[in-house]
């Protein structure tokens, strides 16, 4: 198979996990392995920002990068988090030990034998979730259609992270809703019961209720519950309410 049709079929697989669920760790390992089978690299690693803006490293193709990658995120200096922090790749390096702009990282890497590095943001539009780099064991550049693939790489990883963000917070939000709405089912059964129990009315059952739940320390829903189960006595839903006074549902 030629080369070309190889790296068609990596950005398909890859472009395969923006439907339905997906794991970023899988994802982005096979990312890595891609480029150093597909781009003339050596190794390659992925960073990602949390949602507190830390960066962690997520996956890489060796060990060897990993420790260095890691180093990466001790020193707080290298061409990942510049990636990440400015937005923008970070060109093609020949490392000098000591020598700028990453004097600690510099000595690191060569003496993990890689001579030359770039970097590539995980960006999309104006959000940059973390940054991808790419080592090598000699000091020769990549060739600019390499490059353009690891740019694709770089983006289609952007855009499935982001979007498995979001459908994760859209299915956080949609539980929260559920939830929600479930309370307020329990919530209203309660008011009913407690209303036909002691002769009032549904507002002041309500009063009831939240009363008895702020006295006690109570979620309302729990409280709820046990009104609904009848394992409180209704004596002590009135004087909880009393001693607090009305308040509207």
């Amino acid at each position: 198979m030629a080369r070309e049709e190889f790296v068609v079929r990596a950005l398909v697989e890859m472009a395969d996990t923006l439907v339905g669920e997906f794991d970023v760790v899988d994802l982005l390992t096979g990312l890595a392995s891609r480029c150093v089978e597909l781009l003339g690299i050596s190794a390659a690693g992925v960073m990602v920002a949390t949602a507190r803006g830390d960066v962690r490293l997520v996956a890489s193709s060796s060990e060897a990068m990993r420790v260095l990658e890691l180093f990466e995120l001790q020193a707080e200096e290298g061409p990942c988090l510049d990636a990440y922090s400015s937005g923008e790749p970070v060109e093609h390096l020949v490392l000098e030990a000591g020598g700028p702009p990453w004097p600690r990282f510099s000595v690191a890497a060569l003496e993990a034998g890689f001579h030359s590095v770039s970097a590539l943001p995980l960006r999309l539009r104006e959000t940059t979730i973390g940054a991808l780099n790419l080592f090598s064991v000699g000091m020769m550049q990549m060739r600019e259609p390499d490059t353009l693939v690891a740019r694709a790489f770089a983006d289609l990883a952007a855009i499935s992270i982001l979007q498995h963000r979001s459908t994760d917070e859209q299915q956080r939000t949609n539980e929260q809703l559920s939830q929600a709405l479930n309370s307020r089912i329990v919530i209203e059964q309660a008011k009913g019961i407690i209303a036909e129990r002691a002769g009032i009315s549904l507002a002041d059952a309500f009063n009831h209720l939240r009363a008895y739940s702020r006295d006690h320390n109570l979620l309302l829903t729990d409280v709820a519950l046990t009104a609904v189960d009848g394992t409180l006595d209704l004596g002590a839903w009135l004087a909880s309410s009393e001693r607090r006074g009305s308040e509207s549902p």
